[in-house]
């Protein structure tokens, strides 16, 4: 069965689900690594993503992220010029109820009304003004770092602005 579309886990409904003890069979984090570059370097300036609406961010999407971010850093930078942190942990577990679907499911498909649901995937719940993601970087490459937080923030599923000031 096909990937649902992230817009439908974009809104904060109810109470974050997080409880893994109780639930069988949570999906695994998608997300490779929440650190990256150099982590030991001593950097001038920190450049941050911070997020402008209150949403939820699957854990699919901030690898996305984390995917362009440090594809454009390592391409512009090298590995040892940078530092970069995902600042959000994919803590709350999604939930949908799954419908018939496919010829003559139209009678059967309309289903148990506020049923609980399988569990899917994985979601990070930001606040407004919240910070995403860090990087650390030197003055020679603050262009190149706002660069790769815009488009890293594409893969988001809230607009983003970024902050930098000097570490």
């Amino acid at each position: 069965m096909p990937q649902k579309p992230g817009s439908m886990y974009r809104e904060v409904k109810g109470q974050p689900y997080t409880r893994k003890e109780y639930i069988g069979g949570v999906p695994h984090v998608r997300v490779g690594q929440f650190t990256m570059g150099n982590r030991e370097g001593d950097f001038d300036f920190v450049v941050t993503l911070v997020a402008e609406e209150k949403c939820q961010i699957k854990d699919v999407a901030l690898e996305a992220a984390r995917v362009t971010l440090t594809r454009v850093l390592t391409k512009n930078l090298g590995e040892n010029n940078f530092k970069a942190k995902i600042l959000v942990y994919p803590h709350h577990v999604l939930r949908e109820n799954k419908q018939a679907t496919g010829a003559g499911a139209d009678r059967l498909s309309e289903g148990m009304r506020r049923s609980f649901g399988k569990k899917v995937g994985n979601a990070a719940r930001v606040n407004e003004n919240q910070e995403i993601i860090k990087i650390w970087i030197n003055e020679n490459g603050v262009d190149v770092a706002k660069d790769a937080a815009r488009k890293a923030s594409m893969k988001l599923p809230t607009p983003c602005r970024k902050k930098t000031k000097k570490n």
